[in-house]
């Protein structure tokens, strides 16, 4: 290592400790993927002593770069330099590795563990989601230091990822728009080991990554692998200067590299990739690297020492920045007030004000009255920006007013590096994880738009989201055969109930325009992950003077209309919920007193205290009807075993939406139907 600059034998031992601690975690534990945390481990420890910025007293500091370990099952290569560099990993917490309420779970989780960015495990989701994390960086220069050209906000968004995850496709949707973006601020490291669980990657995986990233529009560096397969530790250090410095275009370094190395029978197979190396194993590599064999997760005390002088070069860095934060907080006394409202998370006082309401008697589709919102929302919020996977005039997501988000090397018209429109492409996984990287970056809040049939193609990221509880908002219109004559492959039927599967994602179906508004409010208020389903067609805005207040939303049901001493309730959603109020006139009619009940949000209903479901809900009236346009999957918890459902079983057709209602059932007389034959 003699041509790496100051790079001591200490550095050395260090990297043979890294990769003895891996092999003994995992065989402690019985199981977990030591060989990619064994290879990894000269480039991990390079980046966190020599050239990532952070300061692991302050794990949150603003100033810091990201770095996601996309790869997330090599999740040991992240918890070893997480140790190195006193971050509160310590060796108890390697020797725990995998185990019940561990710091270091089998793959890294956001919340839980400090130092680790994101949560990792499903591949592709860390490169797409760094992508968004990159953008995300851009736009809160312009929110808050537009005219520098070195910026106290500018950092770099470093990633390591697999052939795994360049083999996803989410992955080459995000990278394809990193080129587009010409996102200079995002370093990939891509370890092309040519090894999965099946074998060598050629089976399944001959591209060329290096001409396919180029043609992406990418800035590409080969870095070779010793001889011996060993990293070429001073090439890619070489490499990643010099990919941080190029600053015009998004860099992948694709470093080849022998999967378990220096492992004598392990390195360059496919077990070693998911397996514990065996005893024996790791005592001849452990002699390989001049350790002890007979040591077991050893690390002096002396280089423990060595390896966390990195905390000394983080707080000089620090203080660098904090002097230099110091200034541009005097200089612009506005900038950083704002800085401050967006690092509380906190919404300016009066943003309600501008959230319009809908006049009563009128007719507009929610997606329609969505979008009104967005501008509204958008008027006093800076922070606030989004877009669509090239659905926006369907989606209604487009900031009336604003540039496009693009580099200032884009020949499009209207642009602005730091617009506020994103136009994500036809690209919805991407679309969702990008969502999710802006989300975990901290400041800002986003959302992006697509039907909502195509939720499924960004189920993944939605799923993610979720698991770490980031406010990625989704918006998802045309969300039932409402949609009407494109047919059945654009009508969400499953939908419905598939969303409200995810633990921790809220979904909101509005039943008017002023429910629409009301879900907006509340969805940035709870500051959760929440998708907002929103309907093609006009639906009628109902008169709050004579029914429930619209704030009921934020309880996810309330009352809607009520009758005295109802002997039924019909429970809806969306647009079905104008058909309840007219099935509702026929019965009270018929002299049969109904409540209808507006369900906009069943998880934040099922957060309510129990007090609070029973007025709205009462267990005395058993006879109950659901009304929604998907499968009745979910509803009979709410309705009841002597409930009725009205719903769509089967998939829908190419008509138009009243026909398509009136076919499937989705009557007042429907209703009324059901309701009279629960009475008896």
């Amino acid at each position: 290592m003699a041509s790496l600059n100051q790079w001591s034998t200490n550095d050395d031992l260090a990297v043979a400790h890294a990769r003895a601690l891996a092999m003994d975690a995992v065989q402690k534990v019985g199981n977990g993927h030591p060989g990619t945390a064994m290879s990894l481990a000269p480039v991990a420890y390079n980046l966190f002593q020599r050239h990532l910025v952070h300061d692991p007293s302050d794990p949150q500091w603003l100033g810091r770069d990201r770095f996601v370990l996309s790869c997330g099952h090599s999740s040991l290569t992240l918890y070893i330099q997480l140790f190195f560099s006193g971050y509160g990993v310590e060796l108890d917490d390697l020797k725990s590795f995998r185990t019940w309420n561990s710091l270091t779970p089998g793959h890294p989780e956001w919340g839980h563990t400090a130092g680790v960015e994101m949560t990792t495990g499903p591949l592709g989701q860390g490169v797409a989601t760094a992508v968004g994390m990159a953008m995300a960086s851009r736009y809160e220069k312009g929110l808050l230091d537009p005219e520098s050209t070195q910026s106290i906000f500018d950092h770099t968004i470093w990633v390591i990822c697999s052939d795994g995850d360049l083999q996803e496709g989410v992955s080459a949707e995000a990278s394809s728009l990193a080129g587009t973006q010409a996102l200079g601020n995002l370093v990939v490291i891509y370890d092309d080991n040519r090894i999965s669980i099946e074998g060598d990657t050629h089976v399944a995986f001959t591209e060329d990554v290096s001409a396919r990233y180029r043609a992406y529009g990418w800035h590409v560096i080969d870095v070779a692998a010793q001889a011996d397969g060993n990293v070429d530790l001073p090439a890619l250090d070489k490499a990643m200067s010099a990919a941080k410095a190029h600053t015009s275009a998004p860099s992948l370094i694709r470093m080849h590299s022998v999967i378990a190395w220096p492992a004598p029978k392990a390195q360059g197979t496919a077990k070693s990739h998911g397996s514990a190396l065996g005893d024996a194993e790791i005592a001849e590599t452990k002699k390989i690297l001049g350790l002890n064999p007979d040591e077991n997760f050893a690390m002096p005390t002396a280089l423990l020492d060595h390896v966390r002088q990195v905390k000394n070069r983080g707080a000089a860095i620090r203080g660098e920045w904090d002097a230099q934060f110091a200034n541009w907080s005097a200089k612009n006394p506005d900038k950083a007030q704002l800085l401050a409202r967006l690092r509380s998370r906190k919404l300016p006082a009066g943003w309600e004000e501008a959230i319009p309401t809908f006049e009563a008697g009128k007719e507009i589709a929610t997606r329609k009255a969505s979008g009104d919102v967005i501008q509204g929302i958008a008027s006093v919020l800076p922070e606030f920006w989004g877009g669509s996977a090239d659905l926006a005039e369907s989606n209604n997501t487009t900031i009336e007013g604003s540039s496009s988000f693009l580099p200032a090397t884009s020949a499009m018209k209207n642009t602005n590096p730091y617009g506020r429109v994103i136009h994500f492409g036809i690209r919805e996984h991407a679309m969702g994880s990008i969502l999710n990287g802006i989300s975990l970056h901290g400041l800002t809040r986003t959302f992006g738009g697509t039907f909502a049939v195509f939720s499924d193609y960004m189920r993944p990221a939605v799923r993610l989201a979720s698991l770490m509880g980031v406010p990625s908002i989704f918006v998802w219109t045309h969300d039932s055969i409402g949609l009407g004559e494109d047919g059945p492959t654009h009508q969400p039927v499953e939908h419905f109930a598939a969303l409200r599967a995810i633990p921790g994602l809220a979904v909101i179906r509005p039943a008017d325009a002023n429910e629409v508004a009301q879900a907006w409010k509340s969805i940035l208020k709870r500051d959760v992950p929440a998708g907002i389903l929103l309907s093609r067609q006009n639906l009628p805005v109902i008169d709050r003077a004579t029914h429930g207040d619209a704030a009921g939303v934020d309880k996810g049901a309330y009352i809607l209309k009520d009758s005295q001493n109802p002997v039924a309730i019909i429970i809806a959603t969306g647009s079905e919920v104008s058909i309840a109020l007219e099935a509702q006139k026929v019965l009270t009619e018929k002299n049969i007193s109904v409540r209808v009940v507006s369900a906009p949000c069943i998880e934040w209903f099922n957060e309510q205290p129990r007090t609070y479901r029973d007025e709205v809900l009462p267990p005395s009236i058993t006879n109950r009807v659901s009304v929604e346009a998907g499968i009745a999957q979910g509803w009979r918890d709410l309705v009841g075993d002597n409930g009725t459902s009205i719903s769509l079983e089967h998939y829908g057709a190419s008509a138009s939406a009243s026909v398509l209602f009136k076919e499937f059932g989705f009557t007042s007389e429907a209703i009324v139907d059901a309701v009279i034959a629960g009475t008896k």
